[in-house]
């Protein structure tokens, strides 16, 4: 006997068909989109004066936008979406999204690089800190309980495929209360590097 995925309503739920568009940062099929701006990420940055002078010659542009499909809601479906981020920094700092642990705390989520040049940062409430490279033809698993943050350390968008359960839902705070994330990623030379966030002073601890 053939089962069938069921809505809430008794119904089946159609398959649905995307299509990725790395260079244009855009996913079709998506049923939701949101943007960030350079004004939306105060206190994102340690270096409060170069974030000042980036948000005086700030153009309006988004720094970065994620593009998403939910067909299927509740821990049995899953969210799918693209992430786009342009390159650029703020002190020596490179371009990175807010961050965030997943608002039930154990649901992982799997990123796939598409083009450009970032890195992952990687925490644990308990003090486990790492700094993943993703690009085109790398994957990131991020477990359960892992707070992660996306940085650009290129010099051309930074484009991810995600996908994560749709019940998940997202803590963005929990790293604004911690004085960010333990690791910062750093301009060095033509690379980058990775050092000790000293205004860092822990997370607390997520709800289950």
């Amino acid at each position: 006997m053939t089962t069938t995925p069921e809505t809430t309503a008794g119904l089946p739920v159609p398959p649905v068909a995307m299509t990725l568009l790395a260079e244009a940062g855009r996913l079709e099929g998506s049923n939701a989109r949101y943007e960030k701006f350079l004004s939306d990420l105060g206190g994102l940055y340690r270096d409060d004066e170069a974030y000042a002078r980036a948000l005086a010659e700030d153009d309006g542009a988004p720094v970065y936008w994620v593009e998403s499909s939910t067909s299927e809601p509740g821990p049995g479906g899953l969210i799918t979406g693209i992430s786009v981020l342009e390159p650029g920094s703020v002190g020596e700092e490179y371009a990175m999204t807010r961050g965030h642990l997943h608002a039930i705390a154990d649901r992982s989520e799997l990123y796939v690089g598409l083009s450009g040049q970032g890195v992952m940062i990687l925490d644990t409430v308990e003090g486990d800190s790492t700094v993943v490279e993703i690009g085109p033809g790398q994957a990131v698993y991020v477990p359960g309980g892992w707070v992660h943050r996306s940085v650009n350390v290129g010099r051309e968008r930074l484009v991810t495929l995600f996908c994560y359960a749709a019940d998940a839902g997202q803590d963005y705070l929990i790293i604004e209360q911690a004085g960010g994330m333990a690791s910062l990623v750093i301009k060095n030379g033509d690379g980058w590097s990775s050092r000790k966030n000293h205004d860092h002073h822990g997370y607390r601890s997520p709800r289950p």
